[in-house]
């Protein structure tokens, strides 16, 4: 007995939409995907990632072919540097005939730190946000890189009213940067420890806590210090068109945060 002629399924996504509305964005949100972070120097982080992919839909088009995306992302997102990235973002606007998309992947990236005087190794994570966006078939694509790093902050205020100590707290410094060429998270992480009172570590003997006491006490910041340091040193970065720079101190005195926030667009500066 011969087999039933298969006869080949609808299309129902490509067909006509009369309603003519272009849509921005359309896609796929949150899947989490484990990766392969590769930095530039590099070094490999495994970890898992939340991702969001999205291209633009033409005002005539009905859907977008929503397993497309995930093909993609199981094709690239195994093992990501930042040309691979670049490479996923491509594949899915042509892929997806697209003009226009948006990819985003959000993971906690690991690096190891050294106690400043024991020497002891252990790991600290940040939340990492990588991001390609292309608005229209013209238009150039941005890449964004985030981070957010955590450090600690001692109130000059405090320090210069008291008697003795300062009140202090741990702050969530956020950079947001538009590259223009090969930046490591690592080089982002450290901007925002450089400019801090201190640095955090995973693991402190108490050689180490004596050191980070009286380092942060050495070196107060407000948060306003904080988020000027770090745009200063990023506003002389050639490497970065465009950055948003935030601190929230989460006061230890206080039942509220202290947050400051600076941006800076060099591409309409002058």
């Amino acid at each position: 007995m011969n087999a039933p002629e298969r006869l080949p399924l609808p299309d129902i996504q490509s067909t006509p939409d009369l309603r003519r509305l272009a849509i921005q964005r359309v896609g796929i949100k949150s899947v989490r995907h484990p990766v392969r972070v590769r930095s530039i120097d590099g070094t490999v982080n495994t970890t898992v990632a939340v991702v969001d992919m999205y291209v633009g839909l033409p005002s005539d088009q009905k859907g977008t072919h929503m397993s497309r995306f995930i093909e993609i992302l199981e094709q690239h997102g195994g093992d990501l540097s930042s040309e691979g990235f670049a490479s996923m973002f491509e594949r899915m606007l042509v892929r997806l005939e697209a003009d226009s998309g948006y990819l985003e992947m959000r993971f906690p990236y690991f690096l190891t730190k050294t106690a400043p005087v024991s020497g002891v190794q252990s790991l600290m994570d940040y939340d990492v946000t990588l991001r390609r966006e292309r608005v229209a078939a013209d238009a150039p694509v941005d890449y964004w890189l985030q981070v957010l790093v955590p450090v600690t902050s001692l109130c000059p205020c405090s320090k210069e009213i008291s008697a003795y100590g300062a009140h202090n707290q741990r702050s969530h410094v956020t950079i947001k940067a538009l590259v223009t060429g090969p930046v490591a998270i690592a080089e982002l992480v450290g901007v925002a420890e450089r400019a801090a009172s201190c640095q955090l570590y995973g693991m402190l003997k108490r050689p180490d806590e004596k050191y980070v006491t009286e380092r942060a006490y050495e070196n107060p910041k407000f948060v306003e210090d904080l988020v000027r340091d770090i745009a200063l040193e990023l506003k002389n970065d050639a490497r970065v068109a465009a950055f948003t720079v935030e601190s929230e101190n989460f006061e230890s005195i206080h039942n509220h945060s202290a947050y400051a926030l600076i941006e800076l667009d060099k591409r309409c500066a002058g």
